[in-house]
């Protein structure tokens, strides 16, 4: 940092690495004098970078929030943490619209050294994933996320325009509880004041939020993420299960994931409720699950495990040299 030009970009990192820095501090840091830190400091205004200046025995100099975004002043280990950040919330859909992420992506590579460009290129040509992307129009706008956020930070009722899974528009006053993030998608937990009663919005699907003048509390102990699950796992199909795992609910949590069941502890074990449209399906996943159940309803989930028993049977049974095929329809 020889270079003058060096050491007022060197200011500016610094400046933007903590949120107040005297003079003598910065000067130490610089190898320079505090009256070159003033210069310096005048040369970033200058740029238009809003470096304001403390004074008293605490003063000091720091970056005005708010005014304009300066530009950011990374490291090899920032550049790399900032674009895989990038790189997975694109992929698993945590980011907002797609163009932001792209263009922010693009923007970084363009100034990274051609070494660690090539790297971490090579990072993402052959980064795999678990999870399944989600569809691109599943994305919220980046306003609506953090108008909603602002709302639920300040106990503060939104007006927002909703459009159903068929496509329904409805207008409703809500007192947004909490966001939460799952499987791909975001999602409003709170008091819908249209229904009277606490309900869970897709981001994706609301159009304008207009924050208004009423406040709210939140429930005791409310926990959106709790509630968002139990709402997902409540979800309507065609049947109705009841079943009694032989565990303890740390296993019974490890082994079902969030959304598909409501897990409940129980003298005998969990008593596992969920909603099911197949029930050879169902009757798939507790096999599966590693531990002995008892069915409590519905009746025909037990002759779809006792199926599904005998189909495994059947499987097992086949010789190694030559596989016969089996006259049992699969699972679905």
């Amino acid at each position: 940092m020889s270079h003058p030009a060096g050491r007022v970009l060197a200011l500016l990192e610094l400046l933007q690495a903590r949120h107040r820095a005297t003079a003598g501090d910065l000067a130490d840091r610089l190898g320079v004098d505090e009256r070159t830190v003033r210069r310096y400091a005048a040369t970033l205004v200058e740029l238009g970078i809003p470096v304001l200046a403390d004074r008293g025995r605490h003063g000091g100099y720091r970056l005005h929030p708010g005014f304009k975004l300066p530009p950011l002043m990374l490291t090899d280990d920032e550049a790399v943490a900032v674009l895989l950040g990038l790189v997975v919330a694109e992929r698993v859909g945590l980011a907002t619209e797609l163009p932001a992420t792209a263009t922010a992506l693009a923007k970084i590579r363009r100034v990274l050294p051609a070494a660690l460009a090539d790297r971490l290129t090579a990072v993402q040509e052959h980064l795999g994933f678990t999870l399944r992307r989600p569809e691109p129009q599943a994305r919220p706008a980046s306003g609506t996320l953090l108008a909603l956020a602002a709302a639920a930070r300040h106990r503060q009722r939104v007006s927002l325009d909703y459009r159903s899974w068929r496509g329904e528009l409805s207008h409703r006053d809500l007192d947004p509880y909490g966001l939460v993030f799952h499987a791909g998608r975001w999602y409003v937990t709170g008091h819908d004041h249209r229904r009277g009663e606490v309900r869970t919005f897709r981001l994706d699907r609301i159009g304008a939020v207009t924050p208004g003048a009423a406040t709210f509390t939140v429930p005791d102990g409310f926990d959106a993420v709790a509630w968002l699950t139990r709402s997902l796992a409540g979800v309507p199909y065609r049947h109705e299960v009841e079943v009694l795992r032989e565990t303890d609910m740390v296993a019974a949590r490890r082994r079902i994931p969030a959304g598909v069941a409501e897990l409940t502890a129980s003298g005998d074990g969990v008593l596992l409720r969920a909603r099911a449209e197949s029930l050879p399906g169902m009757a798939a996943l507790l096999a599966g699950l590693g531990c002995a159940f008892t069915v409590r309803h519905p009746d025909a989930l037990r002759a779809a495990v006792a199926e599904h028993a005998r189909l495994l049977a059947d499987w097992a049974a086949r010789p190694a040299g030559g596989q016969t095929r089996s006259p049992r329809r699969p699972l679905d």
